[in-house]
């Protein structure tokens, strides 16, 4: 009989368990379960199909392709430029990190509508470059017809409301990295991009691997953003999940998607663990 102490552990992560079963599985389960059952209980490939013949199957893909290729690099050199500045400065080191992490305070789509004040016909953006004589009238940044323009300012507001994740998991692993290793390199004469590439890198790569992890994944759902600043112009898989449930009542083809976003999102981590392989002795 497991004495009472023996016990402990499991009764404490018991609520755990609860949670993610109740909150988690289950309902990951039953979508699975919608996108290969009918109504009848019968299985079915025939929504995988329907989702692979939609019009805008391709172009959402595509879409989803490109910005997650071109936001999560970005953000990651961003991310990573900015907490090499942080180490550099001795004095409101900690001010400068809560403001560059105020956007993580900001929902995806009031994040959207913020950008859109900016892109708009007549916003912001617009009216600077008129002020200053380089455009002679309204642009339309976001429109169908200016398709660059369009991904360009879904791409400059993600990278707004998304670096700053990369930045804390990023700060957080400079922030275990021996300052004895950098001063005996010093010592040697290396000079700082070297020491950067040898010593600093290397060191990061697991928090580098998580953060990779943890953006593409997040970068595959990228819906209110595009949604707030390009509605139906710029498709998405996130956004093609949401019209099949919400326009065309269609729960089988909107779980058809939300399965296939979690493939891809679970074929992108195994890759990141694959080509990041990082050594046992490296986490100690």
């Amino acid at each position: 009989m497991q004495s009472h102490s023996s016990r402990t552990p499991y009764l404490l992560i018991a609520p755990s368990l609860v949670f993610l079963l109740l909150l988690f599985v289950w309902p990951l389960a039953e979508t699975a379960l919608m996108a290969f059952r009918t109504p009848e209980g019968l299985w079915t490939s025939q929504y995988l199909s329907k989702m692979a013949g939609d019009l805008n199957f391709s172009v959402a893909l595509k879409n989803t392709l490109i910005l997650v290729a071109i936001i999560v690099p970005l953000q990651i050199g961003v991310a990573l430029s900015m907490a090499m500045m942080l180490q550099k400065v001795e004095w409101g080191r900690m001010g400068f990190l809560y403001i560059w992490t105020v956007p993580l305070g900001v929902c995806d789509l009031a994040a959207g509508l913020a950008w859109l004040a900016i892109f708009t016909d007549r916003g912001y953006f617009s009216s600077a470059l008129n002020a200053v004589g380089l455009i002679d009238g309204p642009i339309a940044w976001l429109s169908y017809e200016n398709p660059v323009a369009l991904f360009v300012c879904v791409i400059l507001a993600e990278i707004w409301r998304a670096t700053s994740i990369v930045l804390v998991i990023l700060v957080a692993g400079v922030q275990l990295i021996p300052k004895e290793y950098n001063e005996a390199a010093e010592v040697f004469g290396a000079s700082p991009w070297t020491r950067f590439v040898k010593i600093t890198l290397p060191l990061l790569k697991p928090s580098m691997q998580s953060a990779l992890i943890l953006r593409t994944v997040l970068a595959f759902e990228v819906f209110a953003v595009v949604y707030a600043l390009a509605g139906r112009d710029l498709p998405v898989l996130v956004g093609e999940a949401y019209n099949w449930q919400g326009a065309y009542q269609n729960t089988h083809v909107a779980s058809a998607y939300a399965v296939f976003i979690l493939g891809v999102s679970i074929l992108s981590t195994l890759v990141y663990l694959r080509v990041l392989r990082v050594r046992r002795e490296t986490l100690a």
